[in-house]
């Protein structure tokens, strides 16, 4: 089958002048915050960092998406404006009060931010084991796999670091190690304190392309790993009169609900495709995402049926190490692939990018160094032309950072909203990511992160601060 001309070769040839400007941008966020604001830099505040130190809470009954445990980061300046985000986002990040009093304290926003999170030339491969488990007491099937550096721990239970510059990462051309987690959750601290600084939503401060046009995000809703075939076409339906504008599989154990006896996952799985199109419709958008659960033939498989019943893209469908076989899939296949939660550096990215192996470029923020880094990924995919699809999934703050990469990024469209949506809502934020009736989720309007923290319900969650 031969296959259908790449999107890139239909994107506009001033794809590469936005991604430019953004480039630019990228090297003085400082100057690009203070002319957003209408001053110059040397009029900001006192942004040298004063404290760092860390709430651990009790989140109760909450469950936690991508691997939250209740500690929440606190990088304070001098003139008392405060940064936040949440570690054990996908990867643990012991010690990570000791990294920042020694890389962060007393040094000033200004010269930090714009190299904290530099990356360049490195390669390497990644991913975790595909593996389905039912965790006690869940309601459905999970994955599991080894993390980047240790393959024989669960995923989310171990890490590449035990501190800064120790441990199994690649070590970067200027030092340091790589990928960083330590540094990339600071990153995201250091814009929300920039953002507020200059009294601006950090996606006006990215210059991306947009120029802080895009003001709002068609939402889709994406399904947890759901443990029968059934489940999922009722999903849609829901999900299509809740006013969300596409639907996501993340597929299960692909069994049927009264099953008497097993059947290959991939063959469950293109059952669900055909019922969820049975559902939804032949003009309503749907997506697929076994997370690398696939071997080869099971992905061309499985690609060609959702070829057939006009699916909109195909995420993830093999292992993100099997260049070579992702490259065969694309030849072979229509439906876009998006590819990139399992890559780790720019350098990847450039190399499956070139090399005709992806369509689309998924990020995960945590892994590429923040929003920093993460606009580095997403400019270098406008340069060839393709969209970029950053990866919704996890709490308040985790959705909110990748909110602000889709709306200042100019080959960004979607919105991903875990569903049911109420997975996201988190305990010490009042924000409920919700579609309006027309679809779409609207940008903030406040300051850095643009969620504030409800204060009264930190409060009470708190057990200890660690300073």
């Amino acid at each position: 089958m031969k296959r259908n001309p790449s999107r890139r070769e239909f994107f506009g040839a001033s794809a590469g002048m936005a991604a430019a400007a953004g480039f630019a941008a990228l090297a003085d966020p400082i100057g690009a915050a203070a002319q957003s604001a209408g001053v110059k830099p040397g009029d900001l505040p006192d942004l040298t960092i004063q404290e760092v130190k860390v709430y651990v809470t009790d989140l109760g009954s909450y469950r936690s998406l991508n691997g939250e445990r209740g500690e929440l980061i606190s990088v304070v300046t001098h003139s008392a404006i405060e940064g936040n985000y949440t570690l054990g986002n996908r990867n643990q990040t012991p010690n990570w009060l000791e990294w920042a009093k020694a890389n962060l304290v007393g040094k000033s926003v200004l010269d930090l931010l714009p190299t904290l999170t530099s990356t360049s030339g490195l390669r390497g491969g990644y991913g975790f084991n595909g593996e389905l488990y039912v965790p006690p007491g869940s309601n459905g099937p999970r994955y599991a796999g080894g993390s980047s550096f240790h393959r024989a721990t669960a995923r989310g239970t171990g890490s590449a670091f035990d501190s800064e510059g120790v441990g199994g990462g690649l070590m970067t051309r200027a030092g340091g190690s790589w990928p960083n987690w330590y540094a990339a959750a600071a990153d995201v601290c250091l814009w929300d304190i920039l953002g507020k600084a200059v009294n601006r939503p950090i996606y006006k401060l990215l210059s991306g392309g947009c120029g802080g046009s895009k003001d709002k995000l068609m939402a889709y809703a994406s399904s947890t790993h759901h443990p029968a075939i059934e489940d999922y076409a009722p999903e849609v339906v829901k999900a299509k009169a809740e006013g969300f504008k596409a639907y996501k599989i993340h597929p299960g154990v692909g069994e049927h609900s009264k099953a008497t006896s097993a059947i290959p996952a991939y063959m469950g799985h293109m059952e669900e495709i055909r019922q969820v199109r049975a559902a939804a419709g032949d003009e309503f958008i749907l997506a697929h995402d076994p997370v690398q659960l696939y071997n080869r033939y099971e992905a061309l498989k499985v690609g060609r049926l959702l070829d057939e019943l006009d699916y909109a893209w195909f995420e993830d469908p093999i292992r993100t190490t099997d260049m070579d076989g992702l490259i065969e899939l694309r030849s072979k296949l229509s439906v876009p692939l998006h590819v990139g939660e399992f890559l780790y550096s720019i350098s990847d990215f450039a190399e499956y990018i070139a090399k005709g192996a992806l369509d689309v470029a998924r990020l995960i923020a945590d892994n590429v160094g923040g929003i920093s880094g993460s606009m580095r990924v997403g400019l270098l995919a406008d340069a060839f032309g393709l969209e970029c699809t950053p990866h919704n999934w996890g709490n308040t703050l985790d959705l909110a950072l990748h909110f602000h990469l889709e709306l200042a990024l100019p080959n960004a469209a979607w919105f991903e909203v875990p569903y049911p949506p109420e997975l996201a809502d988190h305990p010490y934020f009042s924000h409920k990511f919700r579609p309006d009736k027309d679809g779409y989720i609207h940008a903030p309007t406040d300051p850095g992160m643009g969620y504030a923290i409800d204060r009264a319900a930190l409060d009470k969650a708190i057990k200890r601060i660690d300073r």
